[in-house]
């Protein structure tokens, strides 16, 4: 049975509340480790600041582990560790965890990949100037590479949108666990609808905000 539009909003924006929630909490988390993941991939490689081969394969290894698996198998595999981490493994809060064990490697190669196409002769000029790792790293790995930086967050948040709606459909809440609860199960084909339609809204509102910043920061760089 179908629910009756004038309902519908009662059940979606709860759902999308907790699905925004869910994914703003994650890429908090997923930038404030992510990045330094990211800086570190880059400069223990051959060609960053501080070549460390064994520190870069440890890391590399880390990060790979965590893009392994699809996501589905990894929400069942860190049960446990959700369990002892929020206490619970339902909720936001229990899909916080594995979304940001997928996220942080995730945006961590993003975030390599943005550092690794900024010319080397910029760093050089840092380098030359006497500037410090850290300063190099802040001033012209980072600064220069915010165009790409910026790319790598849009595709990141899309990806845990994702992410939150295959959470949602095991119990973590949100649009996922509407669409499973009510649209598939109770077959109820107006929820569904309006779920799948938040979802594609949701990914190309972000893309489209995304470009708008990538566009905008490149032409400041070029300035």
């Amino acid at each position: 049975m179908n629910t009756p539009w004038p309902q519908v909003p009662a059940l979606v924006l709860p759902a999308l509340g907790d699905t925004a929630a869910m994914v703003g909490i994650v890429m908090v988390i997923v930038v404030l480790l992510g990045t330094p993941l990211g800086v570190l991939l880059h400069n223990t490689s051959p060609l960053g600041l501080f070549p460390r081969p064994a520190v870069n394969a440890v890391i590399s290894w880390i990060a790979n582990l965590g893009r392994s698996l699809p996501f589905l198998v990894l929400l069942a595999a860190v049960i446990p560790f959700t369990q002892f981490v929020v206490g619970t493994n339902i909720g936001i809060q229990a899909a916080i965890v594995p979304m940001s064990l997928a996220g942080i490697p995730f945006f961590a190669r993003l975030v390599e990949n943005a550092i690794r196409e900024v010319p080397s002769d910029i760093t050089n000029v840092g380098l030359v100037s006497g500037g410090s790792t850290l300063q190099i790293i802040r001033s012209a790995q980072l600064a220069e590479a915010l165009p790409g930086l910026f790319a790598g967050f849009t595709i990141n948040v899309i990806a845990m949108i994702e992410y939150s709606a295959i959470a949602g459909a095991v119990g973590a809440g949100g649009i996922g666990y509407l669409a499973v609860n009510y649209g598939y199960q109770r077959f109820d084909g107006n929820i569904m609808l309006v779920c799948v339609l938040i979802l594609i809204a949701l990914a190309q509102s972000v893309q489209f905000l995304g470009d708008r910043v990538v566009r905008r920061v490149s032409g400041a760089a070029r300035t």
